[in-house]
């Protein structure tokens, strides 16, 4: 199958502003950088990830761009499937989907209502009835949330797009083994991403499925001028009993050698997100030196 391909991306933070955002998406494209990745924050200036994925992709020829990681449940499958679809029409090859459970931020819990208690149960109908979308001309479903009957969403994709998931809870990866094309993790040391992978790994097999060898990821908060005592307080609360260096890197040397282990642990797919307001050129200069030569 020939080596695995290492790829970095770039995820914009929560304070990148509509108005900056054109230009930054310029200068992706210009210094050959291989992804942008969109958080979906609702309480903050970030762009929505759906238009600003639309506006970037527009706006480039090679950019690939992500959603790192918008939400699925509490949002019509069929009407996601439709954004995608045509997106990937627009875009060929630089739609990368990524979905999570819920908004990592409480006070944006409700935006996304689902039914109590059944939130996950919600999250796997739904991405069962999207990829059917995807990969099908035609399409009748019956589920326990979600219902359709002899749908077409009209042209789709030549090659059906691939759907990561994010997570590390165990049943989180058992369900990316299950029913999905991917996995973007964050917030784990190496040794746990590496145990991350082999659940998943296991749990596809069990289902009788393989996840490709190059379709783990991470996304790495990086803090080039130390990890800001916020940042840090995070960290310490999803990991308490790993070093916060093994999550967060404090500076670009770090980062440089924390992703060379993660390399080693089986991850080949890297977005790398700015730890606080740190002005974009910088971040994109330090990207540049320091990191996008792990490439292959």
């Amino acid at each position: 199958m020939g080596e695995p391909k290492i790829r970095l991306g770039i995820g914009l933070g929560a304070q990148t502003r509509a108005a900056g955002f054109g230009e930054a998406v310029d200068k992706l494209e210009a210094n050959g950088v291989d992804s942008l990745w969109l958080p979906e924050i609702v309480y903050s200036p970030a762009v929505d990830p759906m238009i600003g994925m639309t506006h970037a992709l527009a706006r480039t020829i090679n950019l690939k761009v992500g959603t790192g990681i918008s939400v699925l449940p509490g949002r019509n499958p069929v009407l996601v499937a439709k954004q995608l679809s045509t997106l990937a029409g627009l875009a060929p090859k630089r739609v990368l989907p990524v979905f999570g459970l819920q908004p990592a931020r409480a006070p944006e819990r409700d935006l996304f209502p689902v039914p109590r208690g059944r939130r996950a149960d919600v999250f796997d109908e739904s991405l069962r009835l999207i990829r059917l979308l995807l990969s099908r001309d035609e399409v009748s479903f019956e589920g326990e949330f979600f219902s359709v009957d002899k749908v077409s969403l009209g042209d789709r994709p030549a090659k059906p797009l691939d759907l990561w998931l994010g997570g590390s809870a165990p049943a989180a990866l058992r369900r990316i083994g299950r029913l999905a094309d991917g996995w973007l993790g964050s917030f784990l040391s190496p040794e746990q991403a590496e145990h991350a992978v082999d659940v998943i790994r296991t749990a596809a097999a069990e289902a009788g499925r393989e996840i490709e060898a190059d379709h783990y990821g991470l996304s790495v908060a990086v803090a080039p001028h130390g990890v800001p005592d916020d940042l840090a307080a995070v960290a310490r609360q999803r990991t308490p009993d790993i070093d916060v260096s093994e999550l967060v890197p404090g500076s670009w040397q770090e980062t440089r050698r924390l992703l060379e282990r993660y390399i080693e642990a089986g991850l080949t797919k890297f977005v790398l997100r700015p730890a606080g307001e740190i002005p974009f050129d910088e971040f994109l200069d330090g990207f540049l030196t320091e990191a996008a030569a792990l490439q292959n």
